[in-house]
């Protein structure tokens, strides 16, 4: 990518304009309080708890970029769009939309996260900070909901018995994984707060027999044995070296004999300026963690090594999250 002159460095500075309106949207549910008919921007200003001048300057605003449409002082939600910003619909991007709310939140504290090295946390949403957590893991669910059947068809080894799903709360990826092995258990490692969701998941799942949820933090709990396939999905980025170093040796400890790990992840080329995504997000690490970045193959490879893994490769190669790298132990 090229920028070649002042009004190409101008058009992408104002490209903040759009999401902050989609981010007050969504933190302030005004889609969901569309969602039945075409309403006033009074009638949405009432139920929102809103002041009314500003409820209509943005709805004018969502409705001039085309997100909403306006006619007779009344304001609709296309007809097409309906099922991605309205929740009852499963292929709804609300949730992601306010995950991105809040990293849009942490990006603006970026000239003091650099001049620091911390992050400068902002502060949760006008929704809460219980809210913005189920937002993140109903965000992840989004992101991975159309992708992991093909994906996990596409790289999964054969023969697993045991697939134990780091982090996995939104099911989506063990619910792949067991597609995949029909006749595999797995086992979801996640926080105590999150192990709830997890269980609404597999409700009614006819999955749900083959499930075990275990509440536990992977950064210093020892992790549960028994499974031959440790999936690490979208966790490395988060981490420091020493955070991944150290949760490998605890993946290799747990797992079974010849045992395998997958990490889905973004792998940075080796001039850390490519893909675009990788270089992108490791800045949204850096406006969200301490450690956190997006990592080249050859340093995820050399922290698998000193862990025990070995015959590390890149199964898939992807621009955004989803490259694939492998190792047994």
């Amino acid at each position: 990518m090229r920028i070649r002159d002042g009004e190409q460095l101008l058009e992408m500075m104002r490209s903040y304009q759009i999401p902050c309106l989609l981010a007050a949207a969504v933190d302030l549910d005004l889609f969901e309080k569309l969602a039945p008919a075409p309403r006033t921007a009074a009638h949405i200003a009432a139920a929102a708890g809103c002041d009314l001048r500003a409820v209509t300057i943005l709805l004018d605003g969502l409705a001039a970029v085309g997100v909403l449409m306006k006619q007779d002082e009344q304001y609709s939600i296309p007809p097409e769009l309906a099922p991605f910003l309205c929740e009852g619909f499963s292929q709804s991007v609300v949730a992601m939309l306010r995950h991105q709310a809040n990293c849009l939140r942490n990006w603006s504290q970026l000239p003091w996260t650099v001049q620091s090295g911390n992050p400068e946390y902002p502060g949760p949403s006008i929704r809460g900070e219980d809210a913005d957590k189920v937002s993140f893991i109903e965000a992840m669910h989004v992101v991975s909901r159309g992708v992991a059947d093909g994906l996990v068809q596409e790289i999964h080894p054969g023969g697993v018995r045991c697939v134990l799903d780091l982090g996995g709360a939104s099911g989506s990826w063990t619910t792949a994984w067991l597609k995949a092995e029909p006749k595999s258990r797995a086992i979801i490692f996640d926080l105590p707060h999150v192990i709830p969701m997890a269980r609404d998941c597999f409700a009614t799942s006819p999955l749900a027999d083959r499930v075990e949820l275990c509440a536990g933090n992977y950064y210093t709990d020892d992790l549960p044995k028994g499974a031959d396939l440790a999936w690490v999905s979208a966790i490395i980025h988060q981490n420091s070296p020493d955070q991944n170093r150290a949760l490998y040796r605890r993946i290799a400890a747990a797992l079974e004999p010849n045992g395998w790990i997958y990490i889905r992840d973004i792998v940075m080329e080796p001039s850390r300026t490519a893909p675009v995504a990788g270089a992108l997000f490791a800045v949204n690490m850096l406006s969200a963690t301490e450690g956190g970045n997006s990592y080249s193959f050859t340093e995820i490879q050399e922290d698998l090594q000193l862990a025990g893994f070995k015959d590390v490769e890149l199964v898939r190669r992807h621009e955004g999250m989803l490259s694939i790298v492998r190792a047994h132990i």
